[in-house]
């Protein structure tokens, strides 16, 4: 397969996308020329959030050509619609090597193990030792496909819920794990013992994969939209989303613990703490539990 590679400013690397798109290219990806080079400049938001400014000064724009594609002409095209001036040097073609995509894709995702207790294991992993000695060795093993929804096990936010729901969660008691993305702390919790597990998202497409997922690993977990979610308290609620989005849902989430339960908020960086803990602290008392890599964990109980 060949790509071709287009030179552009800033102010033009989004219109160009679009239109190499509308023209029939099998995808694009926009570059920072300058990389690896004192020019290099990083391009950064709050997770979740999309950056002030979405390309570099000088852009290297590149799309993968369909096979019956010829470059000279999709140039041509391009010229017609007279969306950006090119001359000759300001694109060129190479060839992309013939490689097994979906091994090379996998290979970046091996088992992962949380604790001492958890071990996340991609489908492709399943059968290797690793996962067969942690079911025989009474692990909780959970099968999860990297997919759409956020929740792979690999962050640092998704380790501190999973270690706290591994250390502290008790059989039978239920949990509601809002933003439940994948799945995987709903899963965990299901694995872990616990009775009724309800996952929320406002993602449909988050929804359905936390069901397919928590399907693979033959456990129930009710996941829903959050106008769906019927009235009721949990023994635990845990929400592993962004601090914002925390702040607003602190009445709500708080109200969903049951007297003697636990409330788990993740997706905070260690300098949000106290601003964390003034939104909740007309409601609960929130305590950092564990932080990693600059993320904090933080727990509520409420009395009983």
């Amino acid at each position: 397969m060949r790509e071709i590679v287009f030179l552009c400013a800033e102010q033009q690397a989004e219109h160009l996308s679009d239109m190499l798109l509308e023209l029939g290219v099998l995808s694009v990806s926009v570059e920072d020329a300058d990389e690896n080079t004192e020019q290099e400049r990083p391009l950064y938001g709050e997770p979740g959030l999309e950056p002030e400014v979405l390309a570099w000064d000088t852009n290297r724009v590149v799309a993968l050509l369909a096979q019956d594609m010829e470059p000279e002409q999709l140039v041509h095209d391009l010229r017609e619609q007279g969306i950006i001036e090119l001359a000759d040097d300001d694109w060129f073609v190479r060839q992309v090597p013939d490689n097994d995509w979906v091994r090379l894709t996998q290979s970046q995702f091996g088992p992962i193990e949380v604790g001492d207790r958890i071990l996340i294991v991609p489908s492709w992993h399943a059968e290797d030792q690793i996962a067969q000695e942690a079911i025989t060795q009474d692990k909780v093993c959970i099968e999860l496909d990297p997919g759409l929804a956020f929740g792979t096990g690999s962050h640092p936010t998704t380790h501190l819920c999973l270690e706290w729901l591994a250390q502290h969660l008790q059989p039978t008691q239920t949990v509601l794990d809002y933003g439940c993305g994948s799945g995987i702390l709903a899963i965990a919790a299901q694995k872990l013992g616990a009775g009724r597990t309800d996952g929320v998202d406002l993602d449909e497409q988050a929804v359905l994969s936390t069901q397919a997922n928590a399907s693979n690993n033959n456990v129930h977990v009710n996941a829903l939209l959050p106008d769906q979610l019927a009235e009721g308290q949990y023994d635990v609620v845990v929400a592993n989303i962004l601090s914002n989005p925390l702040k607003l849902l602190a009445p709500m989430l708080s109200a969903r613990v049951k007297a003697g339960g636990y409330l788990v908020l993740a997706g905070i960086f260690d300098w949000q703490i106290e601003e964390m803990q003034a939104a909740y602290g007309d409601y609960l008392h929130l305590q950092p539990w564990r932080d990693r890599e600059g993320w904090v964990c933080l727990v509520a109980h409420k009395a009983s």
